[in-house]
């Protein structure tokens, strides 16, 4: 089963006492600044967070991650990549027309630490927004030079340290354009959201496509370090088969603490909030507060030697759909 409670030791793993209890602590520690603090990465990750098909908690999980390490103490900046704006929205920082943004960054017009603005969510949560300019810039992105590399140029490891970042979310719109192009050549780590719902690897095969050839051309050290379930209910018969297939075939890259289908985790960004401060006691903060103890448990890319198997495109394309009850 996975793991729903944040314990003391920070092992990700649950604590005897009953869930009402873990949750009214969560809940206050977070209100309070209280959470236990988590140990920095040796250098800073930049992770892309993609999935081809939209509505599979992307963004949600950008938002709600990224707030879970800053409320462990660490450095996290979120790099919004989809002119929708959605992850700006939920943390809390303006990206109106005109407001410096993610767009200025890939046309190389400011730098990072001009951009990033704070987040009310955290002390040590930062955003670089996406506004409407962001709409255009595949197509200005065509006729420029290093046209795939314009995010990498700028997001460069010894900047971030200097920053005080340890963590860099990449969140990326749903198609695999030059904007999801850039993030992943900037990228060491690829974050893959899967819902636990009926074609739940439908456009996972294209994706894994364009990592391999991201891969091959133009970022060897990228790797798909972590796979993530989400909107998992319990209470169907699906949920747990689509589980299963995943784990089967991407075996230990997918995270053991899976986030459950929620209302509050969908209502939180309409208040501009991510599900931490909208409330910080649901089965959903919990969850992800669990999944990003395990990510940063993980360290990082593994070494040459042990890569984590993950399956191409092609056996992905060959995977048996779980039957829809």
């Amino acid at each position: 089963m996975p793991c729903s409670r944040w314990n003391s030791k920070g092992d990700g793993c649950p604590t005897t006492r009953p869930p009402i209890f873990a949750a009214a602590r969560q809940a206050n520690e977070v209100l309070h600044g209280d959470a236990p603090a988590l140990p920095r990465p040796d250098s800073p990750r930049i992770i892309t967070i993609a999935n081809q098909k939209g509505g599979v908690g992307k963004t949600t999980s950008t938002v709600n991650l990224a707030a879970a390490l800053a409320l462990g103490g660490l450095g996290v900046l979120v790099i919004d990549m989809d002119p929708q704006g959605n992850a700006s929205t939920a943390l809390g920082v303006d990206h109106r027309e005109g407001t410096p943004s993610s767009y200025d960054l890939l046309m190389w017009e400011a730098s990072v630490d001009e951009l990033m603005q704070k987040s009310p969510h955290a002390e040590r949560l930062f955003c670089v927004p996406a506004t409407i300019d962001l709409a255009g810039s595949e197509i200005e992105l065509v006729g420029l030079p290093q046209r795939e590399r314009r995010l990498a140029e700028v997001l460069l490891p010894e900047d971030l340290q200097s920053l005080g970042i340890d963590y860099v979310f990449l969140d990326c719109p749903p198609s695999l354009g030059l904007l999801t192009v850039n993030a992943m050549v900037a990228a060491r780590e690829v974050l893959i959201p899967i819902q636990c719902e009926y074609y739940a690897l439908e456009g996972v095969g294209q994706l894994l496509r364009n990592v391999e050839l991201i891969q091959q051309h133009l970022n060897t050290d990228l790797e798909i370090s972590t796979i993530m379930l989400t909107m998992y209910d319990g209470r169907t018969k699906l949920a747990e088969q689509v589980a299963g297939e995943v784990r089967k075939h991407f075996g230990d890259t997918v995270l053991r603490t899976v986030i459950p289908r929620s209302v509050k985790v969908s209502e939180a960004p309409g208040y501009g909030m991510t599900i931490l401060q909208y409330d910080a006691g649901s089965r959903g903060a919990l969850a992800y507060l669990d999944a990003a103890r395990e990510i940063n448990a993980r360290g990082g890319p593994a070494g040459p030697g042990d890569l984590v198997s993950t399956p191409t495109a092609s056996e992905v394309e060959g995977v048996d759909r779980p039957e829809e009850n």
